[in-house]
């Protein structure tokens, strides 16, 4: 006979699951009994469930078949909500097993019970209580539907006495339909588009990562309409290499190159896109926005043409229709400047910067103890990691300095909590990246913070052997927040980090460290880093007091960040 527990661990092998990532639990025993004796997936035992879920989601986002977390009763379920809400705002597939106590004590407040359909509520497109064999493969099936048509997060519970129960005799093993046909938008629509576009002079491009899989489109039609191209952090995967017409990002990762071409526009183009810092958009242009979803279009900035519809789709529609712009001025002026702001950032990776007659100056200021510049780290990070690499990024100052210095060229993909903005992501990430794949190289660009949230789990990286890089951009510091408090005239407060050597504590766990606090080493330290076969932890102590300037600073911006240092010089961080 076949148990629910079997049946269930069968579908998702079927369906080409590999790995399920969790911790161990009484009401799911049966379940992980099952994962021992099925061939086709290894379980991946981690120390925090968090964790969990945000490795199952890296692994959605990368495959786009289902990823799947468990977590046992109560507690170990709760544990699992940060990662299924990055996965839900990242609109990825994702199924969580969740135990509960035994049937016949549910609703009884017993021991670490919790009502599972209502702590999911919000979190999942499905959600659902196994009660009885009887509701197998149909659950099953309804759930890992949901998940991926929805591309959203699907939830299972199951009662501590279910698990190991037999199925009915031939009982059909639950399949999952996989097929999303795209979208085509309506030809109302794209003439509608069309006429705008066509009577615009200068057209600017605002396009995301809902138009990566149209790139020979994309460029195509930023080719006709001589038009500078921002992309969103999510765009650079795929859109990033051999463009010409790309002006980096907007918003506070961005440079001055995109303030040019977005305010110099009078046609905003925005493709696959919800980017949602309004305020980098301009709202006196004319707006078309082109995308799969019609609930996000205007929900940024008016539009006044909306074309609803695969992004590849809409934008052959558009190349069928719309007429070529001759002026390249638009286009050459936001390049210039994208190319002149792009000189300038490499200055910062000469390792002897602060020793040059403009970076001694400026170092006086702020970079007093000739710590590394993070941008140093960044360049040399994308000089050393391979070009088929997959990046993880915290949250936080180090996604500033990879969207700035590393270059997705090649084959590299690129992993973040870029829409939840969760501490703690990228380690997590970056095992479920490499248990995919261990022979491909995966980096994780992570804060001291966020490493040290979940930094149990480089137990995980070695216990399982994923041979995992973690660079630690080690500032000591929140560094986002003093930054954003910087900005509001406030002197940093309760942002200090007294961090260990985390270079020892790898170390301590089984994997190797390396520790860098001269610029002059750093080269040679990420070179060992990115050729160690196994798991490695570079900590890198970083300048706490480097600012990313945006694309347009303002006045009160700078005068708050004046008035910052001096109440800051009056009063102590600590």
């Amino acid at each position: 006979m076949t148990t629910v527990a079997e049946l269930l661990i069968e579908s998702l092998a079927e369906h080409g699951v590999t790995q399920v990532w969790g911790v161990v639990g009484d009401a799911l025993n049966p379940v992980t009994d099952a994962i021992r004796r099925e061939d086709r997936i290894e379980w991946m035992g981690v120390r925090h469930e968090e964790v969990a879920a945000f490795a199952a989601g890296a692994q959605a986002q990368l495959t786009g078949r289902l990823g799947v977390c468990m977590g046992t009763v109560g507690p170990g379920s709760i544990h699992l909500l940060n990662g299924l809400y990055d996965a839900k705002k990242s609109q990825v597939p994702l199924l969580a097993i969740c135990g509960q106590v035994p049937r016949e004590d549910i609703g009884s407040d017993f021991f670490q019970e919790v009502d599972n359909d209502a702590l999911f509520a919000d979190v999942a497109v499905f959600r659902a209580t196994v009660t009885s064999p009887d509701q197998l493969p149909g659950v099953v099936e309804q759930a890992g539907n949901a998940a991926l048509q929805q591309r959203g997060v699907a939830v299972l519970t199951l009662p501590g006495d279910v698990g190991g129960l037999d199925v009915a005799k031939h009982t059909a093993t639950p399949r999952f339909v996989v097929e999303q046909p795209p979208a085509p938008p309506s030809e109302a629509s794209v003439d509608e588009a069309v006429r705008a576009i066509d009577a615009a002079d200068r057209v600017t491009m605002l396009v995301g990562q809902g138009a990566r899989h149209a790139r020979q489109e994309v460029l195509a039609l930023a080719d006709r309409l001589q038009a500078p191209m921002v992309l969103t952090l999510k765009a650079k995967e795929g859109l990033e290499r051999d463009n010409p017409f790309e002006v980096g990002q907007s918003g506070l990762l961005g440079n001055h190159a995109s303030a040019v071409a977005l305010e110099g526009c009078d046609l905003l183009l925005m493709v696959g896109t919800d980017f949602p810092y309004t305020e980098f958009l301009p709202h006196e242009t004319v707006t078309v926005q082109l995308d799969a979803d019609g609930s996000h279009v205007g929900r940024r900035t008016p539009v006044e043409h909306a074309v609803v519809g695969d992004a590849r789709l809409s934008l052959q529609a558009l190349l069928d229709r719309v007429g070529p712009k001759p002026d390249g001025a638009h286009l050459d002026q936001a390049r210039s400047s994208y190319d002149a702001w792009r000189e300038r950032q490499q200055q910062f990776l000469d390792p002897s910067y602060d020793r040059r007659p403009k970076g001694l100056l400026r170092g006086k200021v702020d970079n007093p103890g000739g710590r590394v510049r993070p941008e140093l780290l960044a360049g040399l990070i994308d000089r050393y990691a391979a070009p088929d690499a997959i990046f993880t990024v915290d949250t936080g100052m180090a996604t500033t300095w990879l969207a700035r210095f590393v270059r997705l060229t090649g084959e590299r993909r690129l992993l973040g909590s870029f829409n939840l903005g969760s501490m703690a992501n990228a380690m997590p990430q970056a095992l479920g990246a490499v248990g995919l794949d261990r022979s491909r190289q995966v980096v994780a660009c992570c804060g001291d913070g966020g490493l040290s949230m979940l930094m149990g789990d480089l137990l995980t990286a070695v216990s399982h052997d994923l041979p995992v890089k973690l660079v630690v951009f080690d500032n000591a510091r929140l560094g986002m927040v003093k930054l954003e408090m910087e900005q509001a005239g406030l002197p940093e407060f309760g942002t200090v980090l007294h961090n260990p050597d985390f270079a020892r504590v790898a170390e301590a766990v089984g994997m190797r460290g390396i520790r860098v606090e001269d610029p002059h080493d750093l080269e040679e330290a990420v070179r060992q880093t990115m050729a160690h076969p196994g798991p490695v932890l570079l900590d890198v102590l970083t300048n706490p007091d480097e600012v990313a300037i945006p694309p347009k600073p303002t006045l009160a911006q700078g005068w708050g960040f004046a008035i910052a240092k001096t109440r800051e010089a009056l009063t102590s961080p600590e």
